[in-house]
Parts: C-alpha cells; structure tokens; sequence
C-alpha cells in the first residue's frame, strides 16, 4: 500500500465534527446551510454532526422564530482519552480569535448585508453565488469556470 503525494495532502488536523462546532460557536444563530458552506460538507452532513454533538451532550439548541439558536455546553471534555483533560472551550477560543489581535468572534459581528453571518466564509464571499449555487469566491471576476476559461455567455451580473 502506498500513498500519493495528493493523498498525502489531503489531510487537515481537525474533523468536520470540530468544523461545525467552531462554526456554530462562532456565530450561534447561524443556518446549518451556512455551516454546510463553511465546512464544505453537505447540509445533510451537518445535521447528522449536530445530532451527534447534541446527543453527546456538547450541544444545544432553542427555536427562535424560524431559527434555531445553538449553545455550547459549558465544561464540556475532548472525547479522546489523550485530549479528555482538556475543555472543548479551549480549542474554540483559540479558533474564534482573529490570529494576532486576541479577540474572539470576529465572524459573528461580520454579516452580509441581508444581516445572514458569513461566519466561516472567505473574504469576498458575501452569499456572492453562480446560477448552480456554487460560491464564486476566489474567481477574479466571477465569470470563469474550474479550469479559469471564460464560461459561454459570461457576462456583467446585477447582484441581489
């Protein structure tokens, strides 16, 4: 058995269960289509790891008009027993922060203008998609495809 190098690139330190959780600590009101995009996992995949970090106890959620607010529960452990000394809180802190300015949260203040979180999305993707859904960000002008050639038809798009 032998790994290629993109196999062996393809590897990230933390699961989509920690993913989701950072997203949802981030900003608790989010949509778990949000966090989908975020993770970069399907909507259904999301709501299957928020069962199961609800049925384990890390999480919680309360309806608030046509939303579910989500809460982290305090004091929780990793489950792991080599992390179980440690809190989850930690992690997520550390992951909430903007690298070296010490806050936390700096997603769940940044909104689109429709006042939706883009907690978790890159720099100029503000809900910004293609007529398939797919997010445009990364895309110099919008108008190119996966291989960077003109799509048919591109042209100047008005934004909602």
């Amino acid at each position: 058995m032998s790994d290629s190098a993109g196999d062996r690139q393809a590897w990230t330190f933390l699961t989509n269960h920690a993913r989701v959780l950072v997203v949802i600590a981030r900003d608790p009101g989010v949509r778990l289509r949000d966090v989908a995009a975020a993770c970069g996992v399907t909507e259904r995949t999301v709501q299957a790891i928020v069962a199961d970090l609800e049925a384990a106890g890390y999480l919680t959620h309360a309806r608030e008009g046509r939303r579910n607010r989500y809460r982290l529960a305090p004091g929780k452990r990793f489950r792991h027993p080599l992390e179980g000394d440690y809190e989850i809180t930690g992690l997520l802190d550390l992951l909430k922060a903007s690298p070296g300015d010490g806050s936390t949260g700096r997603h769940a203040a940044d909104r689109d203008g429709d006042g939706r979180s883009r907690a978790g999305r890159p720099e100029g993707d503000h809900a910004e998609r293609d007529g398939d859904g797919r997010s445009r960000a990364g895309r110099p002008d919008g108008d190119h495809g996966h291989d960077g050639a003109p799509r048919p038809g591109a042209g100047p798009r008005v934004l909602r």
